[in-house]
């Protein structure tokens, strides 16, 4: 891929763009663009990988608070899709634990270190003779609706890097594949390269962070006005501490693969201009979120006003069906919270915006105990049951989803090649 013209970018647009770049000759290029090759302040990973936590997504005791709480994570994001060689055997995985734990030795689990999640795609089950267990939901992928047509995640695994530092996830990325002999002082000893292929066409990159996306209107479709502290295209905050699942609520209690949990990843593209240009300030508030929050001014001009919760009362929630047939219009938000159990957020978000394609778009990834329950939420947004007109109806008039793929996320401990019926012991 061509890298980046530096010329008309700040360090920070560079770095990014680096990022979405990929490969070797993008790595160079973000190590110096400080000049520190070999004299960063990455901070060390452990001596013992085994002391870190069982569940691959425990990420958010590591990661840093925004000043409500909320945990904020990692500004740049990387999903590395990849294909088996070869069936797995006992040296492949091996191999393959040996190559996530020299990452593990090189970076701290932080976000000026790294965070990552290995998973595992229902076709790389199917070659397995066994069955997946019953605790287990992760179902091929699927169109949700009648107005979408997306293609499917088909590869067998994919992993999640995520780090506030561009050369981190980039020089992870590599050093997995044998292209670094060192990550961040660590020899790297053992790497993917005979175990996976990489889908260099199917890899997503993303970034998110106050700011960020008001930097990518130098993009076809991004618009001017997008407000400055934005950390998400669409001009809004994300993320609420209290109204999104925790880690224990997504996390597999049950049989072979407890302390798990399920990935589902849409891809998707925006149209901003019809969002900030066609619609006001006060119609997005009341598509993102609902009426009220617009009409008491709830929000602010990017969720700044929003603390630890999207603000959705029980009132609020319940009120869905009478906006739409009284009102007109229906947030995003709050149909979304009609599916929570007993008051519980049954998913546990961890999207980011992406310019991949040149085009503004969003990698929506959430976590969850099962894929039904994503199925669950995004029945309940989709609104169907709402007598509301289309463009009205919360967000949908401006998401167009063209990928989507499931992911079993095991346990550490079972990460690297498991079969569908692995021995607990």
């Amino acid at each position: 891929m061509t890298l980046p013209d530096r010329s008309s970018l700040s360090r920070r647009e560079y770095a990014r763009a680096l990022v979405a770049a990929g490969g070797v000759a993008a790595l160079s290029a973000c190590l110096g663009v400080d000049g520190n090759d070999g004299e960063r302040d990455v901070p060390p990973g452990t001596s013992d990988p085994d002391a870190l936590p069982e569940r691959q997504h425990a990420w958010n005791e590591a990661l840093e608070t925004d000043a409500d709480g909320n945990v904020r994570l990692p500004e740049h994001h990387v999903l590395v899709p990849l294909s088996l060689r070869d069936d797995p055997d006992e040296v492949a995985s091996e191999t393959t634990e040996d190559a996530l734990r020299t990452l593990e030795r090189a970076y701290e689990w932080s976000n000026d270190g790294l965070v990552f999640t290995v998973g595992y795609a229902p076709a790389y089950f199917d070659r397995f003779d066994e069955s997946m267990p019953p605790s287990v939901d992760l179902p091929d992928p699927e169109a949700l609706t009648d107005r979408e047509s997306p293609e499917f995640d088909e590869f067998d695994a994919v992993i999640h890097l995520a780090s506030d530092r561009p050369d981190v996830v980039l020089e992870a990325e590599e050093g997995l594949f044998g292209e670094r002999e060192t990550l961040n002082g660590v020899d790297v000893e053992a790497t993917l390269a005979d175990v996976f292929e990489r889908i260099d066409d199917r890899r997503r990159t993303g970034f998110v962070g106050p700011g960020l996306p008001a930097e990518r209107t130098d993009v076809s479709g991004v618009p001017e006005s997008i407000p400055e502290e934005a950390p998400f295209f669409m001009g809004f905050r994300s993320g609420f501490r209290e109204s999104q699942a925790t880690e224990d609520r997504v996390t597999i209690d049950e049989g072979p693969f407890a302390g798990g949990t399920t990935q589902h990843v849409s891809s998707m593209d925006l149209q901003l201009e019809v969002w900030f240009e066609q619609d006001n300030h006060y119609q997005r508030v009341s598509k993102m979120f609902s009426p009220e929050h617009a009409e008491d001014d709830l929000v602010g001009e990017h969720g700044e006003r929003l603390g630890a919760t999207s603000g959705l009362t029980d009132e609020r929630i319940e009120a869905t069906s009478a906006d739409a047939r009284e009102r007109g219009v229906v947030g995003h938000a709050q149909k979304a919270a009609r599916a929570r159990e007993d008051g519980d957020p049954l998913l546990l978000r961890r999207d980011f915006n992406t310019v991949d394609g040149d085009r503004p778009g969003l990698h929506f990834l959430s976590l969850q105990r099962g894929i039904d329950e994503f199925v669950r939420v995004r029945e309940a947004m989709t609104g169907a049951d709402l007598d509301v007109p289309f463009a009205n109806n919360g967000i949908r008039h401006y998401i167009f989803v063209n990928r989507r793929g499931n992911f079993l996320i095991p346990p550490r401990p079972l990460r690297s090649l498991p079969s569908p019926d692995p021995d607990p012991t």
